[in-house]
């Protein structure tokens, strides 16, 4: 017997940036950055709903009696490509629930409904990290049949040696 899932995912509108800021946060939170975040409800709204959107978001409502729909969690993702496989992907930022409402099923909801998405487009695969030290998420990722990529290690450009890296262009691109 299938239990049905609280909750209605849905594309986020630009009404839901300072609750998509506020999970972004939650989130740095969790992950022992809370000082991390450096954007705004200004910066996420140009970014999600611009003239040329790159970046896009998928909310979670759950209804409580006394507030009604209330956004509860979210996905920010945007599009990755596989010279392999010659098509795109997804690359999922952030999946985050309010720590209150976990085990609901919203998480797994906004997944798989991240998984139609790509499968509906043609795309290859979707594809995110996890930090060594979150085995929740990885024992919940691994539950829906999602594999580590052991083998890959991610590597990171950013403030001076981003800017130390420009610098030593010689091609003229700046």
């Amino acid at each position: 017997m299938s239990r049905t899932v609280p909750g209605t995912v849905r594309p986020a509108v630009p009404a839901d940036v300072p609750h998509i800021l506020r999970l972004i946060r939650d989130l740095a939170v969790y992950e022992k950055e809370p000082d991390a975040v450096k954007t705004t409800e200004a910066a996420l709204e140009a970014s999600l709903f611009g003239d040329q959107p790159a970046v896009f978001c998928h909310v979670i409502e759950d209804s409580h009696p006394a507030t009604g729909p209330t956004v509860v969690g979210m996905a920010l993702w945007f599009l990755s490509y596989s010279t392999w496989e010659g098509t795109h992907g997804i690359w999922l930022e952030d999946l985050y629930v309010d720590p209150a409402l976990r085990g609901r099923g919203h998480g797994k909801k906004l997944l798989l409904h991240l998984a139609g998405i790509a499968t509906e487009r043609g795309y290859a695969r979707m594809e995110w990290t996890v930090l060594d030290w979150n085995e929740p998420s990885i024992g919940f990722y691994r539950s829906l049949g999602a594999t580590s990529q052991d083998e890959w290690t991610t590597f990171r450009l950013t403030g001076a040696a981003l800017e130390d890296a420009a610098a030593a262009t010689s091609d003229g691109h700046r």
